[in-house]
Order: C-alpha cells, then sequence, then structure tokens
C-alpha cells in the first residue's frame, strides 16, 4: 500500500511543473503583515499561527480578477474540509488592505472564512521566490476598478507546524490548487506524507 502511495504521489510531482519557489523541507520566510478578516484589517502572524495548525499559504495576482475569485470561493466553500485536516488557511496578494478588505468580506469570494494579507510591496512573495510581475496599465478588475499594483504568481504551500514547508503547489488552474492543497494535508493528517 505504501509503495502505490509512493508511485502515485510521484505521478503527481512530475506532472506539475517545476515552480522557482521554495522547495519542500525548506524554512518558510517569518509572516507579519497587515490582513483582513471578513472586512477588518488586523495583523497576521504565520508564527503565531503555526503554532495552532499546519498553514496553507496561497499566493495569487490579485482580488476580484477570474482566477483569483475563483480559487478564494472554492477555498471558501471548502474551509470546513480544511479545519477538518486541522490546517488554516491565508491567502497573499500585492493588494491593499482596502481592496483586501471588500475581497475578504464578499460572499462571493472568501466569505469572511480566512485572513487575506496585504503584500502591498512585495517582500513576502520575494522571501518565498515568488516571481512578482510589474503593474500592468490600465488593467481593470471584474469590478471595471484599475488594478495599480503588481502581481503574483499562483503559488500555494503547506506549511507545518515546525516552520517547513511540505509542499509546493504551482501550475494548476484555481479549483484544481486548492484541490491538491486539500488532498496534502488531509494527507498529512493521515500521516501519509512525510514531512
Amino acid at each position: 500500500m505504501k509503495r502505490l502511495f509512493l508511485k502515485v504521489l510521484l505521478s503527481h510531482l512530475i506532472a506539475l511543473p517545476a515552480l522557482a519557489v521554495l522547495p519542500e523541507g525548506h524554512p518558510a520566510p517569518a509572516v507579519e503583515a497587515q490582513a483582513s478578516l471578513a472586512g477588518k484589517a488586523l495583523n497576521y502572524s504565520l508564527q503565531e499561527t503555526l503554532k495552532k495548525s499546519p498553514v496553507v499559504v496561497y499566493f495569487y495576482p490579485s482580488a476580484y480578477t477570474g482566477g483569483c475569485n475563483i480559487q478564494a470561493h472554492t477555498f471558501a466553500v471548502d474551509h470546513d474540509k480544511f479545519a477538518a485536516a486541522g490546517a488554516s488557511i491565508v491567502g497573499v496578494s500585492l493588494d491593499s488592505i482596502d481592496r483586501l478588505n471588500d475581497f475578504s468580506a464578499d460572499p462571493e469570494y472568501c466569505a469572511g472564512k480566512f485572513p487575506v494579507v496585504a503584500d502591498a510591496d512585495g517582500k513576502i512573495a520575494k522571501a518565498f521566490d515568488v516571481a512578482v510581475r510589474a503593474a500592468a496599465p490600465g488593467k481593470t478588475d471584474t469590478r471595471g476598478a484599475e488594478i495599480n499594483h503588481g502581481f503574483a504568481e499562483r503559488a500555494t504551500f503547506i506549511i507545518t507546524p515546525d516552520g517547513k514547508i511540505a509542499a509546493n503547489i504551482g501550475g494548476l488552474k484555481p479549483k484544481e490548487n486548492v484541490a491538491k492543497a486539500l488532498e496534502i494535508v488531509q494527507q498529512l493528517k493521515a500521516g501519509q506524507k512525510a514531512i
């Protein structure tokens, strides 16, 4: 059974494109930043959250854009499944805290289920080796508002309470990204993935 599991896991890893992000086993960078939960700004600490549970840290390009809307909505819908697997979720983008206050409370997207961090200068993304692209002049979001910030690539990290990266996920469509993150945290809870 263990051999079959390892073959399946290896086939999934080979199918994923290589990312230029921090690798599995690497210590996660410290994150202390302003975030929003259910429309209210707060101070978020990854290290404090890790004292309670593994954390799914997902980077996304921008609030109120097609794929990011889908990903946030899917994380919100599956929030209870992540909690049942013992994991919490936090999103990170280069959006301002004002945009994130709206996005985090919006029942169509984050729905007040998990915090989203404002990484306006991109330092958190860069600490995780997540690529950041410059702002695209004239780009607007799904509400028609101008997007005046850079874009982090879509990348997800599963971080264990010891502060190590257990997995990184990239190159998947938003719903698939969430499904893969859920699969990994469920495996971690079941003790099937070596940390």
